[in-house]
């Protein structure tokens, strides 16, 4: 149980192809390289939503929480102190909804909604069954507790309604401001033991250990005070202790050495950087933390290149008159293992090192990001090296408040990439903002305002389509249609790809589906001298292909519809088509044929062009069982223009129509 594990919705497809259609991976580092980097994601898919429960003790008052929560259309709030797992409780509570908490691909949204009201707000349209998780937890100023608290009666009339469930975080130190008509729904939860949630991790981890091993006075402490996400930064410490290879053989070394990484590292750096008083020191020390696990001779290039970007000037005597690299990494208590890579001799202090400088020299924070920015494209880092230089620059500019840094390096990253790939640091870069608590919000009104700017490079628009796809589309499916919507009606390549994401996005799912179609629909409608992209991405989203199961034919004749009143005519022929194909290989379609006619609204020359399609869909004689499809839907449109006819002549008659005058 952790205060920073996240929600997710519909299963991060990533670079997995999940079912029928187009796989895209848009860049070279795997969809797992946040937990790989150890990095809290937003993402909880129903196998991490698993994973959770088997680490999750529930805190007192969940019980009580749990059976509120299992009536279809309840809503609970939870009242909770920080640090006792708030977060990690109404992840679970959604869960354990039902008997075993189906899973996202049974048609149950799991969504987290935002806190605050979003630049696309889009409504919430519950289904019956959807959970939804609502944080409140980061709110501190009365006026904006206000307005989330509107927002919330407003989402919790629509959940009732439609048979969902909802629960809402609230933030600590505001009962006061609590709505009257709020306070029903709301279960006060109390901090678990922490001592059965740090056994609870050790074990699902597998570790060799026995009850008595638990009882120092150090771990009483922690587990009485810490919170639950550095309860869980202790187990997490245990393994890597143990899997380092480099204290010791047995658990009670890697849990002391876990326990002293938590509770003593700041002081134990402060100390260090009061004792290196020379800039190229303190240089090689902020350096080794950043690219710790790197190459030797990689350190040393970032090392020079972080002296160069803060105004260091080099010495005037020669290398070889100073003191040799390999003992200042000895001063500093750098090791460099047999394969020449450097990592400090105790356990979790580079972390420590870059929070002490982040937090302790805020005027050089301009620099270290103009710095990250060359230095992490260095020459001998692999991928992996890459990432891990983006993810400890960005965990740290985030804690300190500065999310501009790590968008600014998105775009120098992405501005420069070249060919059609996209650059990993880049879009790493941008997940870890995405998937940040307080400023997952920030970063995704950014990707809003690059994809709706008059200018945008394709590497930046790449890197934006792949953050919709493998991280929003699973957080804010919602918000990654708009977007990919917007970065897909611009001209190029980058923008046909962000198309082909966005019909794949909205063909896995029949909600994104219909939004999507009223979207395309309604942007066709705005600006007719602007249609074409939007009617583009319309006609290519109707083919059969891309329609969920069983077809949605209430929206495919409304966009249909759409399509069939606006030119050119030529470019109706790929999706009739298709959908002929589909009847006939599947009887079970034929009903594509009666509506397909019906959405020309009996527009005859929209009735003949549809003729000729058919004909010449028919006509290879290789296909004869094409002609019964043919004849049928033959017999649809003629129902179709005997309907026009008929009404036309009960009416009068009255002008022609475009299609007509033509």
């Amino acid at each position: 149980m952790t205060e920073r594990d996240r929600v997710t919705v519909n299963g991060p497809r990533g670079p997995v192809n999940n079912g029928e259609g187009h796989q895209y991976v848009f860049y070279g580092v795997g969809a797992d390289w946040m937990i790989r980097k150890g990095v809290e994601s937003l993402r909880i898919t129903f196998e991490d939503r698993m994973r959770l429960a088997d680490r999750f003790v529930p805190p007192v008052g969940y019980r009580l929480a749990a059976d509120r929560l299992e009536e279809p259309g309840s809503v609970v709030l939870l009242e909770a102190l920080p640090g006792s797992g708030r977060r990690a409780a109404a992840i679970m509570l959604l869960h354990g909804v039902g008997e075993d908490g189906k899973a996202d691909d049974e048609g149950i949204r799991f969504e987290e909604l935002p806190g605050t009201v979003d630049t696309d707000d889009i409504p919430l349209a519950p289904g019956k069954g959807d959970r939804f998780l609502l944080d409140l937890s980061g709110i501190t100023d009365e006026e904006k507790y206000a307005k989330a608290q509107r927002r919330l009666a407003v989402h919790r009339s629509q959940v009732q309604e439609a048979g969902a469930h909802m629960v809402a975080v609230l933030p600590s130190d505001m009962e006061h401001a609590l709505a009257p008509d709020l306070e029903p729904h709301t279960v006060a939860l109390e901090r678990p033991r922490g001592l059965a949630v740090v056994t609870r991790y050790l074990r699902m981890d597998r570790m060799p250990f026995r009850s008595t091993d638990l009882g120092s006075a150090d771990l009483q402490h922690l587990c009485d005070r810490a919170p639950m996400w550095e309860l869980a930064r202790l187990a997490v410490l245990v393994r890597a202790a143990r899997d380092s290879g480099r204290f010791g053989a047995d658990f009670a070394g890697w849990l002391d050495q876990a326990i002293h990484a938590l509770t003593d590292r700041a002081g134990e750096v402060g100390r260090q950087v009061g004792e290196v008083r020379t800039a190229p020191d303190r240089a090689l020390l902020l350096a080794a933390a950043v690219f710790e696990e790197s190459r030797a001779d990689t350190v040393y290039e970032a090392w020079h290149g972080l002296m160069r970007t803060v105004g260091h000037e080099e010495e005037a005597t020669t290398e070889l008159a100073r003191t040799d690299f390999g003992s200042r990494l000895a001063t500093l208590g750098i090791e460099r293992d047999p394969d020449g890579r450097l990592r400090f001799g105790r356990l979790a202090y580079a972390d420590a090192v870059r929070t002490y400088f982040w937090a302790n020299f805020p005027g050089v924070r301009d620099d270290l990001k103009d710095w990250i920015g060359h230095a992490a494209g260095l020459r001998g880092l692999t991928i992996d090296d890459q990432v891990n230089v983006v993810v400890r620059f960005g965990e740290r500019a985030l804690a300190v408040e500065r999310p501009d840094h790590l968008f600014d390096l998105v775009m120098h990253w992405a501005d420069r990439a070249t060919g059609a790939s996209c650059d990993p640091r880049a879009v790493a870069a941008l997940e870890l903002g995405l998937s940040h608590e307080r400023f997952g919000g920030w970063f995704r009104k950014r990707i809003y305002d690059c994809a709706t700017s008059g200018t945008l490079s394709n590497g930046l628009a790449r890197v934006l389509t792949a953050a919709c796809v493998q991280n929003l589309g699973a957080t804010h499916p919602d918000q990654a249609v708009v977007r990919l919507h917007y970065l897909a009606v611009r001209k190029g390549e980058a923008a046909r790809e962000a198309g082909e994401a966005l019909l794949d996005l909205a063909g896995r799912d029949r909600r994104l589906y219909r939004l999507l179609i009223d979207r395309l629909r309604h942007w066709t409608r705005r600006d007719p001298r602007g249609a074409e992209p939007h009617l583009r991405l319309l006609t290519e989203l109707l083919r059969s292909d891309r329609a969920p199961e069983p077809p949605p034919w209430p929206d495919l004749f409304l966009g249909w519809e759409t399509v069939f009143s606006q030119p050119p005519a030529e470019s109706w022929s790929p999706l009739v088509s298709s959908w002929l194909n589909a009847v006939a290989g599947d009887s079970t379609r034929q009903m594509a044929l009666d509506v397909l006619a019906g959405a020309t609204r009996g527009r005859t020359a929209a009735l003949h062009r549809l003729y000729i399609i058919a004909y010449d869909w028919a006509r290879p004689a290789r296909h004869p069982s094409r002609a019964a499809v043919a004849a049928l839907f033959w017999q649809h449109i003629d129902h179709a223009q005997y309907a026009r006819t008929e009404s036309t002549e009960r009416a009068g008659a009255g002008p022609r129509t475009t299609d007509e005058a033509r």
